[in-house]
């Protein structure tokens, strides 16, 4: 079958906190019940204070994280400031609405730190986009990970905290879906920094759990 020759990757989660936003994803990818890769990346740094995180088709999903960095760095370029987090989520909102009948098999999740604040946004196969107040995940051990979420989430969380929210996630959906494994990458957001958790770090969020 078609659906069994493509790479898919699957569980994400971002977060807004006090001061940023928290994305992660683990690094499973599977071709139906075989799993393909145990190294996938699914979180992409595409500004400065900006990251999107691919569930899904993989190649699908490395094709536009690629087109949407090259359109931030010529944005950068030409009005010397970055693309808001609001502009990026429109941007490819419009490219999966305009190829609507010929899908991109992704779930994605833009999230940021711009002179508005922290925003974030889920953005489905066909360009519908929702921004998100707190928290959001995808995939399909999304509903393992809400579980542990919306138990323990709280708007005043700082980024430290939801590092250690979203390691807790996760890990949860890890050992509740076949599809998600192998490690994850944990990204922190302020407006000051941009931050990818180390092995050591996330163990250290693991053990103390």
């Amino acid at each position: 079958m078609i659906s069994n020759a493509i790479y898919k990757g699957t569980t994400t989660v971002g977060v807004i906190c006090k001061d940023g936003v928290v994305l992660g994803t683990e690094r499973r990818a599977t071709m139906g019940h075989f799993i393909a890769s145990k190294t996938a990346k699914k979180i992409y740094r595409i500004g400065d204070r900006m990251a999107l995180t691919t569930a899904g088709s993989v190649g699908d999903a490395q094709f536009l994280a690629r087109l949407v960095k090259i359109e931030s760095d010529l944005y950068q370029f030409r009005r010397e400031k970055s693309m808001s987090v609001d502009a990026v989520a429109a941007l490819l909102s419009n490219i999966l609405n305009q190829n609507r009948y010929f899908p991109y098999f992704v779930q994605l999740i833009v999230g940021g730190v711009d002179e508005k604040g922290s925003s974030l946004y889920s953005i489905d196969p066909v360009g519908g986009a929702i921004k998100e107040k707190e928290l959001v995940a995808t995939g399909s051990g999304s509903l393992t990970a809400y579980g542990v979420l919306e138990d323990r989430y709280s708007p005043e969380l700082t980024v430290e905290e939801a590092a250690i929210l979203v390691v807790r996630a996760i890990n949860s959906a890890m050992k509740r879906d076949s599809a998600s494994g192998d490690g994850m990458d944990i990204v922190k957001i302020t407006k000051d920094a941009y931050n990818e958790l180390t092995e050591d770090e996330i163990n250290k969020i693991l053990n103390s759990i």
